[in-house]
């Protein structure tokens, strides 16, 4: 496990976050396909948010059981708490560099939510 730094474009959304080296991060659903945005999964405890709880805002959709969480300033989504693990975080894109070895990318079909979390079982497992 290392500890990785991150946050927004502006400055304003800090973050650290204890993961592997090495990212397995997903690609999903309709609003990740728009963002092209690509994440991994951490549970709540290995996230701490640093700065910024007051510039953030969230959008939610359908079940709005995802949190997509956003800086007010720049618009850029440092991390949000997925609708697969609510009690989950990612942010891979706002990862500052220096402590990601690799990445392995896998696709999870969204449009397809609730049959592909029954047979998904890596992201299940997370």
């Amino acid at each position: 496990m290392v500890k990785h730094s991150g946050g927004c474009h502006c400055g304003a959304v800090r973050f650290e976050v204890w993961s592997s080296p090495d990212l397995h991060v997903f690609h999903c659903c309709s609003i990740c396909i728009k963002k092209q945005n690509h994440h991994f999964i951490v549970p709540k405890s290995c996230f701490t948010l640093l700065q910024g709880v007051d510039n953030l805002t969230t959008y939610t959709f359908n079940t709005h059981a995802a949190k997509h969480t956003f800086c007010k300033t720049c618009g850029v989504q440092s991390f949000y708490t997925p609708r697969s693990n609510p009690d989950g975080y990612v942010a891979p894109h706002c990862l500052d560099p220096g402590t990601v070895r690799s990445v392995t990318v896998e696709k999870f079909c969204g449009d397809q939510w609730e049959k592909s979390m029954q047979a998904h079982k890596t992201i299940k497992d997370m």
